[in-house]
């Protein structure tokens, strides 16, 4: 059985389009490696933020007691001057 002419030429056509399909999949694998891993990275980086934000937010709340304290502390003072006159 002999192939008709072209068949020949119709395969090696068919595998250099296979050829250049894997590298174009490889590239997108890696492509998509990537942003796997700087996705993971702005996810560790968000966390850390969070963190820290409220590591922020747990050491404001004194600051208002901090001036409550104070201003408390200036009435008496000024108390005790008016008072010992």
């Amino acid at each position: 059985m002999t192939n008709p002419p072209g068949e020949g030429d119709v395969a090696l056509e068919l595998e250099r389009l296979r050829a250049v399909v894997e590298v174009g999949m490889t590239r997108i694998d890696g492509s998509l490696a990537l942003l796997v891993q700087r996705s993971d990275q702005t996810d560790k980086q968000i966390a850390d933020h969070e963190q820290r934000l409220d590591a922020l937010e747990r050491g404001r709340w004194p600051l208002p007691v901090a001036a409550l304290v104070a201003a408390v502390g200036l009435l008496l003072a000024l108390w005790q001057a008016g008072t010992a006159r």
